[in-house]
């Protein structure tokens, strides 16, 4: 990400952070270009901004980005205003979600899950069939060497009485900061088992 921001820099071309998905402590800081030292032009959050209640994104930008476009003048003016602009109500989610941040213990949270996604799926690195096992922050990630049967890793899934969907060949947990640790290990209990039989199916 930080070669990335530098190329950008070099060559004059604004650096986008998509924070979607890893914004608001989900890789262990508030924000994933943390951790790299970067700071983009423009961010694009969402998802956590709300915790989940309702949709809602923002694009957060440096100064001098914003400053180019802000004008009454209509032809200078980035005259973008959608149909779901502003929503009072996703608006509202997100203020209350924000306060939480500031009196829950959300980064904490996020380290203990990720102890816990560690420890729990150690175990599948050794499985024939698994290329990687990854954890950053509350992601955990079980990468398969083959493009797994997906209707039938969904199934068992479901049987094993969670939801998990696997993304191509990789098989990811987010779960939720305040997720109970019964809960999180009954997850992490089924990724690994689950990934044992699919190896032995491979």
């Amino acid at each position: 990400m930080r070669g990335a921001a530098e190329v950008c820099a070099r060559h004059g071309t604004l650096f986008i952070a998509d924070e979607v998905a890893t914004g608001f402590g989900r890789t262990g800081t508030m924000f994933a270009c943390e951790q790299a030292g970067v700071a983009p032009d423009i961010m694009c959050v969402g998802k956590a901004l709300t915790g989940g209640a309702l949709g809602l994104a923002a694009t957060v930008a440096q100064g001098d980005v914003f400053e180019a476009f802000l004008s009454d003048d209509p032809d200078a003016a980035l005259m973008h205003g959608p149909t779901f602009m502003a929503n009072p109500l996703a608006c509202a989610a997100a203020n209350a979600s924000l306060d939480l941040f500031e009196s829950e213990p959300r980064v904490a949270q996020v380290a203990a899950i990720a102890a816990h996604l560690r420890d729990a799926l150690a175990e599948c690195r050794d499985l024939a069939g698994v290329a990687d096992v990854r954890v950053k922050g509350a992601i955990g990630a079980v990468e398969l060497a083959r493009m797994p049967d997906a209707q039938w890793l969904r199934d068992r899934f479901v049987a094993e009485g969670v939801w998990v969907r696997p993304l191509d060949n990789v098989v990811y947990l987010m779960p939720p900061f305040v997720i109970a640790p019964d809960e999180l290990a009954a997850l992490t209990g089924a990724v690994v088992r689950v990934v044992r039989e699919a190896a032995r199916r491979a």
